[in-house]
């Protein structure tokens, strides 16, 4: 017999079935008490995280208005805005800028 004969044969041949099929034995397709446990206790869980989130979406208003929003503030966010804008005009105002360097020649480094 030549190897391509071998070969052909090799080939040829229907593999043998394995005794245990993928892992679909008896119990193949059951689920255990554990898992229709943990399904009720995920859908309790989903209800109370959708009671949650229409608690806070009826606290959100309709329509988002920045005048309204600016009026309803507390007064500690109103006063920390105004000192973060005096702030930042005295910052402005402060600064100075920094002469620019308008030589032509390029600067040399020392190489060792």
């Amino acid at each position: 017999m030549s190897a391509q004969e071998t070969v052909a044969l090799v080939l040829a041949q229907a593999p043998v079935p394995p005794q245990d099929p993928g892992g679909q034995g008896e119990d193949f397709g059951k689920s255990s008490p554990l898992g229709l446990v943990l399904l009720i206790v995920f859908a309790i869980a989903v209800v109370f995280l959708i009671r949650s989130m229409t608690k806070h979406l009826k606290k959100l208003p309709v329509v988002f208005d920045e005048e309204k929003a600016n009026a309803a503030a507390p007064a500690h966010v109103k006063r920390a805005e105004a000192e973060a804008a005096k702030r930042a005009e005295d910052s402005e105002a402060t600064e100075t800028p920094e002469p620019e360097e308008t030589s032509s020649k390029p600067s040399q480094a020392k190489t060792d």
